[in-house]
């Protein structure tokens, strides 16, 4: 089959095409034949040489843990042919994935390819950040990069929970995020006082999904530092003791999400969809951390 993977890590142009054996179903596991799959900054952190803890990197290697294709290999719950969207850890910048069967959920027939391929790491995200943060009615929560994948979910979901939301993003990005539902808030110096004069009552919660200033402004507006979540500075997190994203995802989450998007209750953009063979360029604009919503691959 067709991956793009890396044979070392490096820089983006380390991704490229390389000819993997077809992985095989085994018990309880579903095998996919992806259609589509989101790109993400852990994917670009593996393909430079970071490997989370709970993982174990095969050379060459395929990044990829979010996609979405057409169930081949099945089981009695989820049988061959089913439209699904899912999660792993690696390996979905591939045409085949196989995963366990408790990490894909039905695609709904209104869903298009390339939102569900790159939905399930953004939302899921989104949704065990507030879930930690016990973000409810009542809350005022700053988001930094509220423009970007997990940010558009962020926001849109605390708004659903009843909470108040700012959100941090460049001038380009300011509708955009008032269309999700935020009040917006341009970033860059000044950061602080601006968010200050947008929330007279104060920040009761934050999710920083930039670092640097962004985050220096969610310690100084928000008192409770337990009810502050960074996406970014993973490395900050103990010394300024912070809370952290707790729990795992599911499908059985990922399938409430997605029915959200397909009733018309949350928007997703999708920025741009490449094909296979240009993952590098996708990795490439991940990096630059601008821009809106979603990359994702196609992959067949």
């Amino acid at each position: 089959m067709r991956a793009a993977a890396f044979a070392e890590p490096g820089p983006p142009d380390v991704l490229r095409l390389h000819d993997l054996p077809e992985p095989q179903a085994g018990p309880g596991q579903v095998r996919v034949r992806v259609k589509t799959a989101g790109v993400q900054p852990f994917d670009a952190a593996l393909r430079g040489g970071w490997v989370p803890p709970y993982a174990a990197v095969t050379l060459p290697q395929a990044p990829g843990n979010e996609f979405a294709g057409v169930v081949d290999q099945g089981t009695d719950t989820v049988p061959a042919g089913t439209e699904v969207l899912g999660f792993s850890v690696f390996n979905a910048y591939a045409e085949f994935i196989v995963v366990p069967e408790d990490q894909v959920t039905p695609k709904p027939d209104s869903v298009p390819w390339e939102v569900a391929g790159g939905f399930t790491a953004g939302w899921q995200t989104a949704r065990l950040a507030l879930s930690a943060l016990g973000v409810g009615p009542g809350d005022t929560v700053l988001i930094n990069a509220a423009a970007g994948a997990t940010g558009t979910a962020g926001v849109q979901l605390a708004r659903l929970m009843g909470a108040t939301v700012i959100g941090t993003a460049s001038e380009a990005n300011q509708d955009y995020v008032s269309s999700l539902g935020a009040i917006p808030v341009v970033y860059g110096p000044g950061l602080t006082d601006r968010a200050r004069a947008l929330a007279p009552d104060g920040f009761t919660a934050s999710i920083d999904g930039a670092g640097g200033d962004g985050l220096e402004t969610s310690l100084e507006l928000v008192p409770d530092r337990k009810r502050i979540i960074t996406l970014v500075a993973h490395d900050r997190i103990e010394e300024l003791g912070l809370a952290s994203v707790q729990g795992r995802r599911s499908a059985a989450a990922l399938g409430e999400l997605i029915a959200l998007y397909a009733a018309g209750r949350v928007q997703w953009h999708v920025r741009r969809v490449y094909p296979l063979a240009e993952a590098a360029e996708a990795h490439r604009e991940i990096e630059s951390r601008h821009g809106r919503g979603k990359i994702v691959l196609a992959v067949s």
